[in-house]
């Protein structure tokens, strides 16, 4: 294994997705380091989520690869499917994420299966009670349904899902954009926290350039399926290269001070 793979947690390289004629994603290259948040920004319609949706094999690639800790997350295969496991993905809409018959508890549940362990039900119950006061939130309300919550609690429980798959990668796709912006900075603050206590890598996708600044180690611009540019997030901030980037900062009147969530 190279030197590369085992400081890259997500490696993607040169990666093009087409819907039917229309190719939406361009010869796009970027890393995860392991333990680092790299912040993937661009305008709706950018190829942002669908390099999330190709991560996690919700859609096929037309050409490139996609490694997790190394391994081959491309294909249909078993060891491929195994592979991407290590990947889980927050979405943007905690209201449509959650079946709403299913009380919270017996959803985070079903995640449990990604971890390929077979769980006592002792042990299940005991795991998403974990789960639950590590997103801090009541375990006692694990037989609620989702209507119970808010919109932020919601997110919370969403994000217990994914970490009961025991990911190596984490992937945020918008997930503060469907939230107020006091309640986005709990979300932010708790993803900051749970990286740190739990080693996560993650892939943070937003289209705003402050939600990214405050969170990510590396920022990724892209437009037009394409990734314009890349580097440490202070670094590319203070001077982007590319005009595309210097139009969304000029975008967020309030970024030329670190926005601060907590």
């Amino acid at each position: 294994m190279s030197t590369q793979e085992n400081v890259n947690a997500l490696e993607i390289e040169n990666l093009s997705v087409r819907y039917g004629r229309t190719r939406v994603v361009e010869n796009v290259s970027l890393a995860v380091p392991k333990g680092r948040t790299v912040g993937l920004v661009g305008e709706s319609g950018s190829g942002k989520s669908t390099i999330a949706a190709a991560a996690v094999g919700l859609v096929r690639p037309e050409s490139g690869s996609i490694r997790v800790d190394g391994a081959d997350a491309v294909g249909t295969n078993a060891a491929a499917r195994r592979t991407r496991r290590r990947m889980q993905l927050v979405f943007q809409d905690p209201f449509s994420a959650l079946d709403p018959l299913m009380p919270i508890g017996d959803s985070i549940a079903e995640a449990l299966r990604a971890t390929g362990r077979r769980w006592t039900r002792a042990e299940r119950v005991a795991r998403v009670r974990e789960l639950l006061a590590k997103v801090h939130l009541d375990p006692d309300r694990a037989d609620e349904r989702p209507g119970a919550f808010s919109g932020g609690q919601r997110q919370r429980i969403t994000i217990a899902r994914a970490l009961a798959g025991e990911p190596s990668v984490l992937i945020a796709d918008e997930v503060t954009s469907a939230l107020d912006v006091s309640v986005q900075g709990a979300i932010l603050n708790l993803l900051r926290e749970l990286q740190q206590d739990l080693g996560l890598s993650m892939l943070f996708i937003s289209h705003n350039l402050a939600v990214v600044r405050y969170i990510s180690d590396e920022v990724c611009v892209m437009r037009h399926g394409k990734l314009v540019e890349a580097g440490p997030t202070e670094t590319l901030l203070a001077a982007p290269g590319d005009p595309y980037t210097q139009d969304l900062l000029d975008a967020v009147p309030v970024l030329g001070e670190r926005m601060q969530f907590g």
